[in-house]
C-alpha cells in the first residue's frame, strides 16, 4: 500500500480541506466532497505538488482521467465513463488520477478503457481512499498511491 506520509503537514491540510457529507447521495454513505479542497488554494497546491513529486521521474507519457465507453458500479449505483477515440495512443504509459477510490469501480473502468486501446497503466493515484470499501483489492496488480486514507 502506498500512501503519502501522514507526518507531512500538506496531507493534514488536504484532509482538513475535504468536506464530509453524511447520508449523501443516499443513507449510509459518507460523501467525500473535494469541492472545498479545490477552493482552498494552499491545500489544492499541496495536492498537486505531492502528485508531481511522486511522478516527475516515472516516465509518464500521458495522465488519464475518466474519459470509447465503460460502465461500472459504484457503492450507490452505476455510471459510465467515455474516452475520445485517439485521446491516447497504443504504447503510451498512463497515470490514472481520480479524486477518491471507494469500491474501485471508476478506476477499474478507466484502466479497462486504456488497456483496450493498448495503453499501459503504470499506476493509479487518488486524493482520498475509503479503505473499508476495499476498492484497492479490485485493482489487481495496479499500484495505487493515495494522499488521504
Amino acid at each position: 500500500m502506498s500512501v503519502a506520509p501522514s507526518s507531512d503537514d500538506r496531507v493534514a491540510r488536504i484532509t482538513k480541506a475535504i468536506r464530509v457529507i453524511p447520508d449523501f447521495p443516499k443513507p449510509g454513505i459518507l460523501f467525500q466532497d473535494i469541492t472545498t479542497l479545490l477552493l482552498d488554494p494552499v491545500a489544492f497546491k499541496d495536492t498537486i505538488d505531492l502528485f508531481v513529486e511522486r511522478y516527475k521521474d516515472k516516465d509518464i507519457s500521458v495522465v488519464a482521467g475518466p474519459v470509447i465507453s465503460e460502465e461500472y458500479s459504484l457503492e450507490y449505483g452505476t455510471d459510465k465513463i467515455e474516452m475520445h477515440v485517439g485521446a491516447v495512443q497504443e504504447g503510451e504509459r498512463a497515470l490514472v488520477i481520480d479524486d477518491l477510490i471507494a469500491t474501485g469501480g471508476t478506476l477499474c473502468a478507466a484502466i479497462s478503457l486504456l488497456e483496450r486501446v493498448g495503453v499501459k497503466v503504470v499506476e493509479c493515484a487518488c486524493v482520498i481512499e475509503l479503505p473499508e470499501l476495499k476498492g484497492r483489492d479490485r485493482l489487481g496488480d495496479k499500484p495505487l498511491f493515495v494522499l488521504v486514507s
